[in-house]
Formats: structure tokens, sequence, C-alpha cells
């Protein structure tokens, strides 16, 4: 069994400077609210330089910012009928603090979720992962036994599928994979929670959704997916499941989605991620 521990290069690989950003297309069909969560989190120690434009029928239209829980941003507009268009860039430099650790979350994210049923696997869980003790090991395993048990099948799973749905079809996208990790730690005792991220090297690139888990008192982060190096991933938005973190949520009205191209790349190669590496996100 690997022994996990800290990236030694975490800390030269943080520093370079990441480019991150999004272009997203919409036809409003009726009066609604839109919600983006598509802005880099501001966390303490990151230096981000960006830029935030929305328009509607072309003509610039300036959202509200909400700020939720662990420096999420949400950026909301009301409209009419007809197009929005939203194009966001940012320059992110620096390596972000810890995130901090309260009391509140780890009761939270302890809790099932609505994609993250963690009671229904309470007894699986115990029978394939409770001869283990530490949290760091749990989140070895976990990660492990989900990247083997499921295919990454772009189009396989509904939005409203949760982590007991992908387990069954074996098969899912990055969210199907964070949402069946989470579940299953939760169902171990290790709070974990969805982090909806910019992922440089990431193929196909999109949105990218991890698990984020309290190993020894600091949340780490784990990529079942191993799509992208994870030292290199920029926080967008982060909470109990899906349901917190999309990139877009509509109410009242009715909208279909033109266009999203997503884009994020670090001034530089690369770094080299490991399974057996503990890695924070940066």
């Amino acid at each position: 069994m690997p022994t996990w521990h800290d990236n030694g290069d975490r800390e030269a690989t943080a520093l370079a400077n990441r480019e991150v950003g999004a272009q997203i297309d919409v036809e409003v069909t009726a009066p609604t609210t839109l919600e983006f969560q598509v802005a880099v989190a501001r966390q303490p120690g990151l230096d981000v330089s960006e830029s935030l434009a929305i328009t509607f029928n072309g003509n610039p239209i300036q959202p509200r910012e909400i700020v939720g829980p662990h420096d999420t941003r949400i950026h909301s507009i009301e409209v009419g009928e007809g197009a929005v268009s939203l194009s966001y860039q940012a320059t992110v430099a620096g390596e972000a603090e810890p995130a901090p650790v309260r009391d509140i979350d780890v009761i939270t994210y302890l809790r099932p979720s609505r994609y993250a049923e963690a009671d229904k696997f309470f007894g699986f869980a115990a029978t394939e992962f409770g001869q283990y003790t530490d949290s760091a090991t749990l989140l070895e395993k976990v990660a492990a036994w989900v990247g083997a048990r499921l295919d990454y099948v772009p189009g396989s799973s509904d939005p409203i599928d949760g982590a007991a749905d992908t387990l069954l079809a074996g098969a899912g996208v990055c969210r199907d994979y964070a949402h069946l990790v989470v579940a299953l730690l939760r169902a171990v005792n290790v709070p974990a929670r969805l982090v909806a991220v910019y992922a440089p090297g990431c193929d196909p690139m999109d949105f990218h959704a991890v698990a984020e888990a309290l190993v020894d008192g600091e949340w780490r982060v784990v990529d079942a997916t191993c799509l992208a190096p994870r030292q290199s991933m920029v926080r967008i938005a982060t909470g109990r499941d899906a349901a917190d973190t999309a990139f877009l949520d509509n109410h009242k009205g009715s909208i279909t989605l033109n266009n999203m191209v997503v884009t994020a790349y670090v001034d530089g190669q690369l770094p080299v991620d490991s399974i057996d590496h503990l890695v924070s996100l940066g």
C-alpha cells in the first residue's frame, strides 16, 4: 500500500500562473433569474486578475455578486426573453492559504446530501473499507476503488443521478466520480465535499468536479478520474454536492444552453501528479 505524503513540488507548481476562463451563451425563452458560478473563489494567498462581462441581447448588464460559503461567488441577473452571453477570464498567481476547518463544516460534510447519499452506503462501505482506520488511508483506498470501478463515459449519466445511480451504472463523468467518492468517505466517517474547479490539463476540457476530504485536520483534494494534475487546479465553488456547485442555475423561466467553452492552462509545464501524494487545492 502506498504511503501518502505531502507533495514536495506543490509550492513550485502552485506559483506558476494559471489562465482560466469561460464563455457561456444562453437563450432565455421565458423571464427568469440566472445564477452563474464561474468566477475564481477569493482565497487568501491568491493574486487574481480577472474580467467578467455579461450581455443581454447585446447590451451590457451588471450582475449582482453574492458571496456564498467557502468564498464561492455567485453572479445573479434577472432577464426577460432573449440572448445572454457571459465571458470570464482570470489569471491566477500564488498559493492559496489552507482552507479553514470549521466545526459546522465537519458536521455538514458528514451528512447525506441530494447527490451524495451516504446513508445508502453505510453497510457497503463498512464491508469494503472497514478494515482501514486512518483518514489518509481511507482517502487513498476509496479514490482508487472508485477509479477502478467506474468507466469515464461522457453522456452516460443524467444530471439528476446520485452516487447510488453511478455505482449501479458503473460509468459516469467527473461529477459522478466525485459524488461516489464523497458518499463513500462520509459513510466511513470522513467529512467530504464537492469542489468545482478549473483544471489545466483536463481532457476533455470542461468545468471539473473533484472531492475534498478532511485528512488530519486539513482539506485534501482527490480526483478519482485522474484527468488533470491536482496541484494546478483552481477552486470555483465548494458545497455538499453538485446542487451547490453548478456553473449555472435557472429559476422561474426556461432557457437553452447554446454554447459553453471552458479554458484552463498553466504558464509553463503542467505539474506531475501521483495518487500517493496528499494535495491541497492551491
